[in-house]
């Protein structure tokens, strides 16, 4: 089977099969890390970086998505920008717009990257609820967890225009495609689904152009979109969960909640969560629904950890976010405890994913210690 420079294989619908995916992106390269040679390069060098450099976070944005992972996706961006450096020589504006061809070698050594990996989930979607907020905590210390993604570093093409709005199977086209259900539904996904769904419809790139970057058919293309929208839809991914309120509603929602948790108000805390709401953990895999078993987790935590707490409001994937520090009894400092990512919807808050991970609060760029 002849296999193309850019990473695919020609007339195979799966990408990268028996091929490491890129390391030779054009025809004419044979590999040497010395792309131009009789030139040290110092010149196009400069014009490389500052032509390239207003798409590095949007790349960054667009790997996430993939990956699930924030300094996966780091790397890979920086794996992206090495290779488009290596062929840059031979890069043809004649072709593809320079933007399409940095996302085409990102999203191939994405799916590069992904073969042969499990998915990135979170506790709701690898195991069932548990019913007794004073179970023994279970370390999921083997799973590869989703990630928040810091909203610093969010910034590009957020919806497209490649599914209806309000269509429950093409949620993705929603204004909130990078918030944390619908990452978390799209690690269901296979790989190339994901890819498609993403190019399609949150890029909005034609089909015909998703099929050229994937090296398969545009017939390949519209098929795995409609397999990866259907799939959306079988997760029970609402457009509540990927819709954002009014920043002033949220706002006003988080404040409160944060009040609640610094005064160890249990009433008021209940107060602010709807009936179903959802309480996660990772990467504890216990996790649990409502809020009879959430204020009870959280009665739990002060009886554990003290009622000495101070929350930072931030921002994850679109969404509020509070970073928690506690002090200890007989302590005089504030230390980081966790990040919270909250999804509010009609003043109460509906879901509470709760991050106790080192490379999450890397990340966000988390102090250990409270800083006023």
């Amino acid at each position: 089977m002849e296999t193309r420079d850019d990473g695919r294989l020609d007339g195979h619908d799966e990408p990268f099969d028996g091929d490491d995916g890129g390391d030779r992106p054009f025809e004419g390269d044979d590999g040497d890390d010395e792309p131009f040679d009789g030139d040290d390069g110092g010149d196009r060098r400069d014009d490389f970086e500052k032509r390239t450099a207003p798409y590095r976070r949007e790349l960054l944005t667009h790997c996430y998505r993939m990956l699930g992972s924030v300094h996966e996706a780091e790397d890979l961006v920086q794996e992206t920008m090495l290779r488009a450096w290596l062929a840059y020589d031979r890069y043809d504006a004649g072709l593809a717009s320079l933007r399409t061809w940095l996302y085409r070698i990102a999203t191939n050594r994405c799916l590069t990257a992904l073969r042969g990996r499990t998915r990135r989930p979170l506790p709701s979607g690898l195991v069932g609820a548990l019913e007794d907020p004073g179970a023994p905590m279970t370390l999921g210390a083997e799973v590869p967890w989703l990630e928040p993604f810091p909203d610093r570093g969010a910034t590009g093409p957020v919806f497209g225009a490649g599914a209806a709005a309000g269509d429950p199977a093409g949620v993705v086209a929603a204004r909130g495609s990078l918030r944390l259900a619908l990452i978390a539904a799209m690690q269901l996904l296979p790989p190339r689904q994901r890819a498609v769904l993403i190019l399609r419809d949150v890029l909005a790139w034609p089909a015909a152009e998703v099929a050229e970057a994937l090296g398969t058919s545009t017939a390949s293309v519209n098929s795995a979109l409609q397999r990866a929208r259907a799939r959306l839809g079988e997760a029970g991914l609402t457009e509540e969960e990927v819709t954002e309120p009014p920043d002033h509603e949220q706002r006003a929602v988080i404040d409160r909640y944060l009040r609640a948790f610094e005064d160890a108000d249990l009433d008021a805390l209940r107060a602010l969560l709807t009936q179903d709401v959802v309480l996660e953990m990772p990467p504890v895999l216990n996790w649990y629904v409502g809020p009879d078993a959430y204020v009870a987790f959280i009665a739990r935590v002060f009886a554990m950890r003290g009622t000495d707490w101070r929350l930072r409001p931030t921002t994850a994937n679109g969404q509020p976010a509070l970073a928690a520090y506690v002090r200890a009894p007989g302590d005089d400092t504030y230390r980081l405890h966790t990040l919270q990512v909250f999804t509010a919807t009609h003043g109460a808050v509906s879901h509470t994913v709760v991050f106790q991970l080192p490379t999450v609060f890397t990340a966000f760029g988390l102090a250990e210690e409270w800083e006023d």
